[in-house]
């Protein structure tokens, strides 16, 4: 529909369209930054539909650092107990034998999978130093993407971010100053507009967002049901010569995969008789599905967005990108747009930044979402029931059945392995001047990496203090110069003077807030005054010009 331009005070400075769990996610990270920001979400309540059912470790770490973890861990123990529930209904006499635990009662030591091809976590090389990194965040989370939908609702609710269920945004009009959106029967202005409004993005559609990649070639399904004749499925990842199916963990769930081509019609609804065809002609067995909780079609189509901004307009999750669900990826990268975009806008939002600020998120988040797609595309690959993949597909296997394999699956499944590029001659643009030629993180080893969730002498960790969603400037060697560097930006940057026993070589730290690392100083860089120079361009770079009596407190590199 026609909007009508209108002269009034903004409404928010950000609205956000979509309050799954990268829209929530989103608007908490903007209401921490001080934007205001209204969330629009065109359903009254969660969907119910099966969906991701886990968190990586990356994703985890984001919550942690927003005091959010135990909430998740609560969840995932849950989760834990519905599927030794499973276990036991499957294997009904080793549920009361006595003696050490059986498999049927013990939860899993899960470490993710590949193309259905679970990984084994004694494998795994625990003396890796990135597997320390994270903390109690290290491991990931067994959850549903509806918990976490919930979890991070009461996290919005508590920070007081405006969330308007029922209310679906039809139009918008963009221009130099804000955004004109219609929904709900009513005219809404704000500053800028974020689309995490899913696959089929009406935000990415409406303002015009090439988004190129490959076209479906299969048809999944994806359900929760209740069924006759399931002593003939086998529990777990199955591949047949008709394709792929999954029985479990949690009872009643199945999916199948067929490589036949994409459905005819994906906007219909899934139907019983549909489940029971795919699932009969996939595994062979004479099942019956008398009953259909929860259903959804999914195909491996894969494609993303050649900018997540297009002016006022921006995208994350999986309006951004998207992919087949195989890997379990897509609720994680979308947290992790998140995290990254909440900052950076809400700064743009109050005037703290320049606008070149934003152009770092399509360049730090592309890539991985990028990376994301191929993982997923690979893993279609490998299932193929046809020779030359079931040929790779044994190679690939011998090679996840070694220490080195293993490992290498786990940190990229995990998240472990993403850094984003922060190095020499980094330079947000103009107002930035102090960037220009200079190593913004101080040329170590921890500079664009998540910050490692160190132990404090104090008897707190490093995450313990991100979780009011601003920058951290650590001061592990007692350097008041250090800290004072940090005086312009009382408001964005915590300073906090402490020790870490663990980590002798380093001397001093800067935490973006999305828990990424700006700079950091090795002990034998303390008194180096190029590194406080470069300490100087990082926070000017990533936090805007300082306040202007801290500014001429001192010289630059003084």
């Amino acid at each position: 529909m026609a909007l009508t331009t209108f002269e009034k005070q903004w409404d928010a400075d950000v609205l956000v369209v979509g309050a799954g769990p990268v829209g929530l996610m989103l608007a908490c990270e903007l209401k921490l930054g001080g934007a205001s920001v209204i969330v629009l979400e065109r359903l009254t309540g969660i969907d119910q539909t099966v969906k991701a059912g886990s968190l990586n470790t990356a994703a985890a770490e984001a919550l942690y650092r927003r005091g959010l973890l135990p909430e998740v861990l609560q969840e995932q123990q849950r989760m834990q107990q519905q599927f030794l529930a499973f276990r036991r209904q499957r294997h009904p006499h080793a549920a009361g034998a006595s003696g050490p635990a059986s498999a049927a009662t013990q939860a899993p030591k899960l470490a993710g999978h590949f193309g259905g091809r679970w990984l084994n976590a004694d494998l795994v090389d625990g003396t890796d130093p990135d597997f320390a990194a994270p903390g109690p965040a290290a491991a990931g989370a067994m959850i549903t993407q509806q918990a976490v939908e919930e979890l991070l609702g009461r996290h919005a609710a508590r920070l007081g971010v405006e969330v308007r269920r029922g209310t679906e945004l039809t139009g918008f009009e963009a221009d130099a100053e804000g955004v004109t959106v219609s929904a709900g029967g009513e005219l809404i202005r704000a500053g800028w507009l974020a689309g995490c409004d899913g696959g089929r993005s009406l935000v990415r559609r409406l303002a015009g967002f090439d988004f190129p990649g490959t076209g479906p070639e299969i048809t999944g399904h994806q359900a929760v049901v209740e069924l006759t004749g399931s002593e003939d499925l086998r529990p777990g990842w199955n591949l047949t010569d008709q394709g792929v199916y999954v029985f479990g963990p949690a009872p009643g769930r199945i999916l199948t995969v067929e490589f036949d081509g994409p459905p005819e019609d994906r906007e219909a609804p899934v139907t019983a008789a549909e489940l029971q065809a795919s699932l009969r002609h996939v595994s062979g067995a004479d099942v019956t599905v008398t009953a259909v909780l929860s259903a959804t079609r999914y195909t491996d189509n894969a494609r993303q967005a050649t900018s997540y901004r297009a002016g006022r307009v921006l995208l994350a999750g999986d309006a951004a990108h998207v992919h087949s669900p195989f890997g379990g990826q897509g609720l994680n990268l979308g947290l992790g747009d998140a995290m990254n975009l909440g900052w950076k806008l809400a700064a743009m939002a109050r005037g703290r930044a320049p606008e070149s600020l934003l152009d770092t998120y399509t360049a730090e988040r592309h890539p991985i979402g990028a990376w994301v797609l191929d993982w997923t595309r690979a893993q279609v690959a490998l299932m193929r029931p046809e020779p030359r993949a079931r040929a790779l597909r044994a190679v690939v296997s011998d090679l996840m059945e070694t220490v080195s394999g293993t490992t290498y699956f786990v940190k990229r499944i995990s998240g472990l392995w993403q850094r984003y590029d922060l190095g020499a001659g980094h330079d947000l643009g103009a107002g930035h001047e102090q960037g220009a030629g200079h190593d913004l993180g101080g040329g170590h080893e921890l500079t664009g990496r998540s910050a490692p969730d160190l132990a404090l002498s104090d008897g707190t960790r490093l995450a313990d203090h991100l979780h009011d969603g601003r920058g951290l400037l650590l001061d592990l060697a007692g350097d008041p110069d250090l800290r004072a560097r940090a005086d312009g930006w009382p408001d964005q940057v915590r300073v906090l003077e402490t020790r870490c026993p663990d980590r002798p070589g380093l001397s001093a730290l800067l935490v973006r807030p999305d828990g990424f690392v700006a700079w950091a100083a090795g002990a034998e860089h303390a008194d180096h005054v190029d590194g406080r120079t470069g300490l100087d361009a990082a926070l000017a770079s990533w936090f805007g010009a300082p306040r202007p009596a801290a500014a001429t407190a001192r010289a630059p590199g003084a």
